[in-house]
């Protein structure tokens, strides 16, 4: 696993028994742009424990002038708009932090 400095941990509240239509709609219409605009995700989760209706993704970036670079592309984006109109009625609530790694202990991990 390659480890980035700053990390965008994203956290959507889906519309209950709404998670699959989120997935699909994320899949289909976001992921295009995102892929195209931010780069290789770190991963995406959904809550087994605790709060539920929990989407999870994480993007790495290798400084903050870094994520702003691809967010502007992001949002500039012209396909972004349909993503954003298709799952606005699926999302209750968004949750967005940068996280800064720590170097002395990510040294731990196997790259």
């Amino acid at each position: 696993m390659i480890i980035k400095p700053l990390v965008d941990y994203r956290v959507y509240t889906i519309t209950p028994r709404k998670m699959s239509e989120f997935v699909e709609v994320f899949n289909n219409l976001a992921m295009p742009v995102l892929k195209e605009t931010l780069g290789t995700p770190m991963g995406f989760y959904t809550t087994l424990v605790g709060k539920q209706n929990q989407f999870v993704h994480l993007w790495g970036y290798d400084s903050l002038e870094d994520y702003e670079r691809r967010s502007a592309a992001r949002d500039s984006h012209p396909d972004f708009p349909r993503y954003l109109a298709a799952s606005g009625h699926l999302i209750v609530a968004q949750e967005t932090s940068l996280i800064k790694g720590i170097d002395l202990l990510n040294r731990w991990i196997d790259s």
